[in-house]
């Protein structure tokens, strides 16, 4: 087993200084590419580890970043996290994953415990968190902490934003259903987000491209409010209840698109128990491609918000913040169609 070693055996190693050996730690600029791998070497050979408490001591820096997720139970925004923690992670952050809830007044007291805790840095995972009180309290608590919201928006400096284009991919859900003879197509959207709300405007605009104004287009709304518990289980329910509705209102519906993936598949279960054969009487389209859709029966179409994607491209963002670069506050990321058996 080696001995551990100290920065300042391994900057005697490679005949370097020690401070050469930090800049390499610390992916700082300036320093030859032979150099650089030498360094690298040999802390990967001897699995050297920075005391980041003590490098804190020093700079006063915590190298703390602080995640905030509704429900860590939502697997998707749990996948998002852990693709973050790494990305953190490799740069020698340490990550916090908080779950807030959906409660607009607990969101903001969670940003408030972040400051307690001293964080250089924030991600907020979900549009959910683009609301008033998670602006106000984020101007009271970290006024000069950098923030990026994943698909999500919030006007204030420093909060920098990458969203996946879902109003457009959406509508491109729409033209996929007409192109296969469906006209009479229903949207079910689940919690008021500005997330769901941007598929919605989607929908609306594929509609009228296909000459059915507004009022002509049926919208239902399964959602039960911030104040309930929406755990995947009475997601799915909600689904189920939803589309029940649809079936008796709408009997000459041939297409459903759903605002999220457990949606969907409580659509389905409501469709298998009636009979209703899928995709030939009625086409499924879900969102967020969640893991869900890949295992169910008939399996899921969906559309893909890239939400991986989108949360590296956001914790790149924050660490390019966090080096002090100018970056844009927004980036657009393209949505896709993942075609499978239910249309």
């Amino acid at each position: 087993m080696e001995t551990i070693k100290t920065i300042y055996d391994i900057a005697k190693e490679a005949g370097v200084s020690a401070s050469t050996v930090s800049r390499v730690v610390n992916h700082k600029p300036g320093i030859r590419e032979e150099t650089r791998k030498k360094v690298a070497e040999l802390l990967e050979k001897y699995q050297y580890i920075p005391n980041e408490a003590a490098r804190g001591l020093v700079t006063q820096a915590s190298r703390i970043i602080g995640i905030l997720i509704e429900d860590i139970r939502v697997s998707h925004h749990t996948e998002s996290a852990y693709v973050i923690e790494q990305e953190m992670t490799r740069r020698g952050y340490t990550c916090i994953t908080l779950s807030t809830g959906t409660d607009p007044k607990k969101k903001a007291d969670y940003i408030r415990i972040l400051e307690q805790r001293r964080v250089e840095g924030v991600i907020l995972m979900g549009s959910m968190f683009g609301t008033p009180k998670v602006r106000e309290s984020l101007i009271k608590h970290l006024p000069n902490v950098p923030t990026a919201i994943v698909n999500g928006w919030l006007d204030l400096p420093g909060v920098y934003s990458v969203i996946a284009d879902e109003e457009r991919g959406m509508e491109q859900c729409v033209q996929l259903l007409a192109g296969k003879g469906k006209r009479m197509i229903v949207y079910v959207q689940d919690q008021d987000t500005p997330s769901n709300r941007s598929k919605l405007r989607g929908y609306r605009r594929g509609m009228e491209e296909l000459g059915i104004p507004q009022e002509k287009q049926p919208v239902y709304y399964a959602h039960a409010g911030w104040e309930k518990d929406l755990d995947p289980e009475r997601t799915m329910n909600l689904g189920d209840e939803i589309t029940e509705k649809i079936l008796e209102q709408v009997p000459q519906a041939e297409g459903i698109i759903y605002s999220v993936d457990l949606l969907a598949i409580g659509g389905l279960k409501a469709m298998g128990r009636r009979g209703v054969r899928v995709p030939q009487q009625i086409a499924v389209i879900g969102a967020d491609n969640t893991l869900y859709g890949k295992i169910c029966t008939p399996q899921l179409t969906t559309l893909d918000n890239k939400l991986v994607e989108v949360s590296r491209n956001a914790s790149r963002v924050l660490l390019s913040a966090l080096e002090g670069n100018a970056d844009p506050r927004q980036i657009l990321l393209l949505t896709e169609i993942i075609e499978r058996e239910t249309t």
